[in-house]
């Protein structure tokens, strides 16, 4: 089966890219052997849920990942929840939607993350947040290797589902009108899809991609006051069903220890909101796209620490001059490189497509991928360590921070001009 040839452009884009990869390698009796999320690796088990508040589309959406009861029966969690996100990446991939639900369904239909749905939350501990921001054409749900991961050490992590129409489909739930039928539905509510919206003619990208970064930057600082609204104890409705019970969280957020992170377009609304609320201590950009930064931003806006994890293939020369304009003489602003991968070692994807197919697409670097998230992952929980002041043991990677170690650099591969004279 052939990807149609409008799909390549998809994939040498900006955005994670989907592989359309036979879901199991030859000889293999198992797909699960190859296309496996990989578990998180810290002390805790990992579950994630979902929560929409109200008002619509003002309100806020974010899949919550956290340290959970070991001891449960719960079904992992699917990793794409809804055919209306095939048809999104369909229209992404300028692929008619009948034929790329069908792909999508087939190849990554089964596939599930390594987190149980809706398992009871671990209490007895504050654990620090972090808010994280997917990138462009991307959802909720398809950074989980990172996000288990930080669970699995000890993080609640809230993954917001951006509606600045930059995700390639996300949703919200309204009221059905009397007309419509109601055994669709017991609650009488319905989901009202939101789209990525393309470039229009003559459109200036910088111009509508600012303006997005900045509802995004506002929908991550949505997503914290949620959290500690939940952590003081206030009810809060969910207007997904779902038998988690947040009571359970009350107490459970250290509200001295949040940070931000976030993938590409993600990388740079975590830069926008340093920016805009001070309760973020730090954040992380992975492989940051800096064309939606405002150029007030370089001028002393961010003052929190701010680490810079990049790729060796994704980057170019005034993307990097833009990262370090915010980070000059600034020792808590660090920016390192991972040989050997691409702007697609960050999500999902990368663990989803076979090896020939994934590196045809550019879904996986020449570093292995496991090897090139734990560098990401670990030099995070390092970073994380010492500015929200954790008594972890995270600090056995600090060396990576620096840039040191197998298979990293301290900033830059990418050969800038040299700098003039002040």
């Amino acid at each position: 089966m052939r990807l149609l040839p409008a799909a390549l452009c998809w994939l040498r884009g900006l955005i994670p890219g989907l592989s359309v990869n036979a879901p199991m390698e030859p000889g293999s009796s198992s797909a699960e052997k190859f296309y496996r999320i990989p578990k998180g690796k810290g002390p805790h088990s990992v579950g994630c849920t979902d929560l929409m508040t109200e008002n619509a589309i003002e309100g806020s959406f974010l899949r919550l990942y956290y340290p959970s009861c070991s001891a449960t029966d719960n079904e992992e969690a699917p990793w794409i929840p809804d055919k209306e996100y095939y048809q999104g990446l369909s229209d992404f991939l300028n692929m008619y939607r009948v034929v790329g639900e069908r792909l999508f369904q087939y190849y990554v239909g089964s596939v599930t993350c390594p987190a149980k749905s809706n398992a009871a939350f671990k209490m007895g501990e504050k654990y620090p947040l972090l808010i994280f921001s997917h990138g462009l054409g991307a959802f909720r749900t398809i950074y989980s290797a990172i996000c288990i991961e930080m669970a699995s050490q000890g993080f609640v992590v809230a993954a917001v589902e951006h509606r600045d129409e930059s995700a390639s489909a996300t949703y919200y739930c309204k009221k059905k009108s009397i007309s419509e039928p109601q055994e669709e539905s017991a609650s009488g509510l319905e989901k009202e899809w939101i789209y990525y919206r393309k470039l229009k003619t003559g459109e200036e990208e910088r111009c509508l991609r600012h303006k997005q970064v900045q509802q995004r930057a506002q929908e991550c600082i949505k997503a914290l006051n949620l959290i500690l609204k939940i952590n003081s104890g206030e009810e809060v409705t969910n207007m997904l069903n779902s038998d988690f019970d947040w009571n359970s969280l009350k107490d459970s957020v250290d509200t001295s220890r949040i940070a931000v992170m976030g993938h590409s377009f993600g990388g740079a609304t975590v830069i926008e909101s340093l920016s805009k609320e001070i309760r973020f201590r730090c954040g992380i950009a992975l492989d940051a796209w800096m064309l939606p930064v405002g150029d007030d931003i370089y001028q002393n806006s961010v003052q929190q620490p701010l680490l810079f994890i990049n790729s060796e293939k994704f980057q170019w020369a005034d993307n990097i001059l833009k990262m370090k304009k915010l980070s000059s003489n600034d020792t808590n602003k660090k920016m390192i490189t991972i040989k050997g991968s691409v702007h697609q070692s960050f999500p999902d994807f990368t663990f989803v497509s076979g090896g020939l197919i994934g590196r045809f697409f550019k879904l996986k670097g020449e570093i292995d991928p496991n090897e090139a998230i734990d560098i990401s992952n670990h030099a995070s929980l390092a970073f994380l360590q010492k500015h929200l002041s954790l008594k972890k043991d995270f600090d056995q990677w600090d060396s990576l921070v620096d840039g040191i170690g197998p298979n990293v650099i301290p900033g830059t591969n990418i050969d800038l001009p040299p700098a003039e004279p002040e």
